[in-house]
């Protein structure tokens, strides 16, 4: 019986069932009241912009939503988990099912398939709708609120540099040699940092090298004169395709392909794909902190302290859970920084929590 996991149908459905509820409720307290309190933070720049106004906000709590779920799913599981097993410890439940031979792990076990189904789930919502939400949000909070291209690969408010020049645009329309800056201006600055001559145009074409800007429009600093030319002018010779790549990944806002072929296009141009490549593996591990937080909540329900304490149970369980959050988050930020290789960054944590929760329980039940 120690070597199955599933002795009861009844039993397991009966203790996924009660979990999933659980994890349902306090996703939905903590989405409403977190929702509720950034749409206040966020709701006077919304309607700055004029002619915004209820729609506008919606679509805000729309864009906004998925981040929050996506965010505060793992969190959910964790706090669910201690509610479950507190419950049933304090009910005698899990006496109950000791005494018919249950161990531990086998306790655990519904749960953990619960959390693995809610894992897959999770990686498939983040891929194909959070970082949807994320790019589209993104270019809408560049815009200030204001209109932007419903295609969430365009990029707003691009800087650039060309030595001491300065390349500025709305927006990023396009890839490759097909690339377009739409809302271009380019400052011809001295070496002294003072503006020359400033041209702007309203879309630039890639020139190989350089930008074309079509139909620009020309202001000369010395004698404060402007002038619109019919032709075409090449500037920014020294910016080149993969420096506006660089500008336009956004891995919070590129699924699991995408930003794949972000990072190859980077290694082959020469650039460092470190920050990335962490953020690649992340996109896998992060949704697996599901997976991991039955076990690490299991203390609330299996004896620590065997003649009660179940308040002391709980907190410890929160706090293996929030340590795990708080030691992921600084592993991403070492691997972000070059401290950590990619793979460390993102598994590193994953790892370390599962020995420890592993440790905890087989020490103190089995």
């Amino acid at each position: 019986m120690l070597l199955d996991f599933f002795p009861s149908r009844t039993l397991t459905w009966y203790l996924a069932k009660t979990f999933i509820v659980r994890i349902l409720a306090v996703l939905l307290m903590l989405v409403l009241v977190l929702q509720m309190l950034d749409l206040l933070q966020e709701s006077a720049n919304i309607l700055k912009y004029p002619g915004n106004g209820q729609d506008d906000l919606l679509r805000y709590v729309s864009l906004r939503l998925p981040q929050l779920v996506a965010r505060f799913l793992p969190y959910s599981v964790l706090l669910a988990t201690i509610l479950t097993l507190a419950t049933f410890s304090q009910n005698s439940e899990v006496v109950a099912m000791k005494a018919a031979g249950l161990s531990a792990h086998q306790i655990l076990a519904p749960l953990i398939l619960t959390a693995a189904v809610i894992s897959a789930l999770s990686f498939a919502f983040n891929d194909r709708i959070v970082t949807r939400a994320t790019a589209t949000l993104s270019a809408w909070d560049a815009a200030e609120f204001g209109p932007v291209p419903e295609d969430a690969a365009q990029r707003a408010n691009v800087y650039l540099n060309d030595g001491n020049d300065v390349l500025l645009a709305t927006r990023i329309v396009g890839t490759g040699a097909a690339t377009v800056l739409e809302g271009v201006t380019f400052y011809e600055r001295d070496e002294g940092g003072l503006i020359v001559r400033e041209w702007r145009a309203p879309v630039a074409r890639y020139a190989a090298p350089g930008w074309r800007l079509e139909q620009p429009h020309e202001f000369n600093v010395a004698d404060a004169r402007a002038s619109d030319l019919a032709g075409s002018v090449i500037v920014g010779r020294g910016i080149a395709l993969d420096e506006l790549l660089i500008r336009r990944v956004q891995p919070e806002g590129e699924s699991l392909a995408e930003l794949s072929r972000s990072i190859t296009a980077l290694r082959d141009a020469g650039r460092r794909t470190a920050e990335f490549e962490g953020k690649w593996w992340h996109k896998i591990s992060g949704p697996l902190a599901a997976l991991l937080m039955p076990l690490l909540g299991a203390v609330a329900g299996f004896g620590l302290a065997r003649s009660g304490h179940l308040l002391a149970r709980a907190v410890i369980g929160m706090a293996l859970g929030f340590a795990y959050f708080v030691v992921e988050n600084a592993a991403l930020a070492m691997g972000t920084f070059g401290g950590y290789p990619p793979l460390l960054a993102a598994w590193g944590p994953f790892v370390l929590f599962f020995l420890i929760g592993e440790t905890v329980l087989v020490r103190t039940e089995e």
